[in-house]
């Protein structure tokens, strides 16, 4: 197993970026971020930083493509980075991930939304050309979540992480399929704590709904939570099923129409009915937390969903799920969705 070694969660606690990085005795740090983020924590960052004993350069990403992967890489080691950090969304981490992967260094992770649960896991899903691409990694070394920061992101972000929390049930269910039937490893310890992560969701829908700042703290520790749940797994199964798959197929189908957690909750609830699960239960606290429950929410047709639910198995044909089990041609993709309250 592989986890991080420090996790510190905490009000304004942005401003000991400093401090916290000089744990892991660095001397070139090389900073992945994206433009909005960087541009309001720049100042807080150099100031962090004045009275460490390292050097730092960072680069802006807007994307996370191969080619941006291969960019850093050939930035880092020009520089002769030891640390990567991934400061920001989703894309800035999962570079910095595949990033400090490829260079052989170590990984810290600063969170500035809480999206999905990227922040604490091994996993880095990179596009190649249109397609996405989920890579095995390392968990970072380090994680800073300052929640004051994180409580500012657009809150469509948070509802996006309880998306992809919420779709841990369903993942649970499909890993327990295939070790059923595949005779798959299955680990419980791993499945129970992702298990966990989402259950804080479905119990505290109504407060996250809200706003409160502690809330979203818990949001955050759910998602690193379920990040560290792949790690003891050794792969993304306690976090990753059908659903992330058809969020996967909709991004070929359908390219940048909803986030990945927006996408993975009504994935959910469609493997729910197939799983035999009480999907009502999970479609209320989506909607309790202000997220999409039907494909029309997102900007989804009735047959970009029904293509995506016939293409999902297809992306990872050694990964079994109920989506392999079952193969739905076009008019049963329809009628599940419809069965399941998407269109």
């Amino acid at each position: 197993m592989e986890l991080p070694r420090v996790i510190q969660i905490g009000y304004g606690v942005i401003k000991e970026v400093g401090s916290f990085l000089s744990r892991f005795s660095p001397k070139q740090i090389l900073i992945i971020s994206g433009p909005i983020v960087w541009g309001k924590v720049k100042d807080l960052v150099d100031e962090a930083f004045r009275s460490e004993d390292f050097r730092y350069r960072y680069i802006i990403v807007d994307h996370s493509t191969k080619r941006e992967v291969e960019s850093a890489v050939k930035i880092a080691k020009e520089f002769g980075a030891d640390l990567i950090v991934g400061l920001g969304g989703g894309r800035a981490v999962d570079v910095a991930k595949l990033t400090a992967y490829n260079c052989g260094v170590m990984l810290v992770s600063v969170p500035t939304s809480a999206s999905h649960d990227g922040i604490a896991s091994p996993l880095a899903s990179i596009k190649d050309g249109d397609k996405p691409y989920s890579h095995m990694t390392k968990p970072p070394v380090g994680v800073l979540a300052d929640v004051d920061l994180i409580a500012e992101a657009p809150r469509r972000l948070l509802a996006s992480g309880c998306g992809d929390l919420i779709a841990k049930i369903t993942a649970v269910k499909d890993w327990m399929l295939s070790r059923d039937e595949k005779q798959e490893y299955f680990g419980k310890y791993a499945a129970n704590l992702a298990l966990m992560s989402a259950e804080i969701v479905l119990s505290e829908a109504k407060g996250i709904g809200s706003g409160g700042k502690e809330y979203v703290r818990d949001v955050v520790e759910a998602l690193i939570s379920a990040g560290v749940a792949a790690g003891i797994a050794g792969s993304s199964r306690p976090c990753s099923g059908a659903e992330h798959l058809f969020s996967h197929a909709l991004d070929i189908i359908a390219p940048n129409i909803g986030l990945h957690g927006e996408k993975c909750g009504l994935g959910a609830l469609m493997m729910a009915r197939l799983h035999n699960i009480d999907s009502e239960k999970l479609r209320e606290a989506l909607r309790e937390v202000n997220a999409p429950v039907t494909a029309a929410e997102l900007g989804l047709s009735v047959e970009q969903v029904a293509k995506a639910l016939v293409l999902a198995p297809e992306l990872r044909p050694e990964r079994y799920t109920i989506l392999h089990k079952v193969r739905l041609n076009f008019e049963e993709a329809k009628s599940l969705a419809k069965d399941a309250g998407i269109i």
